[in-house]
């Protein structure tokens, strides 16, 4: 598959995270429409922005307190100046990235209905109010243990709140401990592994193939090929794929190589969702 194009004939649509940083960084409503005229320009029949939005994410030295206050009025707006702009071009969908925590599940919740998402991504930045990007995250404790605490984070999560599509990059803890992938496989962790792709497949959830961990130094994509694999072989269904680009030139990169871990794990096709409906794509 060469950019977008399988050997199928198939069209990968692009799946993109774009971060506001709220008050942190100046927002430039020219961003959404270079990412959108970047997606254009490279055969993108669709793009589908998912801003991250983590309600209470714990305030440090890094972060102020608001990194993560998504201003989703201000987003909307922003996305449909860019559908007015390029929407004869190209298909703008309307999506967010859903930071879960256990205690705020019923805040979260309140939100996630509040607008008309095509795309909801559910996934996992703080553990016990840390976030594992963060060397503080690992005082005291093994990496092994460091992985345990945020994977099973992710089990309560999706145990008490199902208003998502797929989980994204299910193993982003990896990307910040000092040994990243080096002694992770989903064997090590299959019995909190197994139950996560279980409850995902019961309550019609699916996954995210997510190619930025390549790019952190990792030697594979979010999550590992096991997990997919096990995901497929279990029964799973819905799958994106996402580069997860804050920038234009991020769109789509590493997307041949998602589409061999596809094939690799036994899917013909990945999914696109509009409305919050998945729609499925040969490869």
């Amino acid at each position: 598959m060469k950019n977008q194009q399988t050997p199928t004939g198939g069209v990968f649509h692009a799946i993109l995270a774009v971060l506001s940083y709220a008050l942190t960084f100046r927002r430039l409503q020219s961003a959404m429409q270079d990412m959108a005229a970047r997606a254009i320009a490279l055969g993108y029949q669709e793009i589908c922005f998912t801003e991250h939005m983590d309600l209470h994410y714990p305030a440090s030295k890094e972060c102020p307190e608001d990194m993560f206050l998504l201003n989703t009025d201000s987003y909307l707006y922003d996305l449909l100046r860019a559908r007015e702009k390029f929407g004869e071009q190209i298909n703008i969908k309307f999506g967010v990235e859903l930071g879960l925590q256990p205690d705020y599940l019923k805040e979260i919740s309140d939100y996630a209905r509040s607008y008309d998402f095509d795309f909801i991504i559910g996934s996992t930045h703080v553990v016990q109010h840390q976030d594992p990007a963060f060397p503080s995250y690992y005082e005291g404790i093994s990496t092994e243990e460091g992985y345990r605490a945020y994977f099973n984070e992710i089990l309560t999560s999706i145990r008490s709140f199902t208003n998502f599509d797929i989980y994204g990059h299910i193993d982003y803890v990896i990307r910040y401990s000092k040994t990243k992938d080096l002694n992770y496989c989903y064997g090590q962790y299959a019995d909190i592994f197994d139950p996560i792709i279980e409850t995902l497949i019961a309550n019609g959830k699916g996954i995210e193939i997510n190619t930025a961990g390549l790019d952190k130094g990792l030697k594979e994509q979010h999550p590992c090929t096991e997990f997919i694999r096990q995901y497929r072989k279990k029964g799973g269904e819905i799958i994106t794929v996402g580069s997860d680009a804050h920038r234009p030139e991020d769109i789509g990169r590493h997307f041949d190589h998602a589409a061999d871990v596809l094939k690799e794990c036994g899917f013909s096709y990945y999914c696109t969702f509009e409305k919050r409906v998945p729609a499925f794509h040969k490869l």
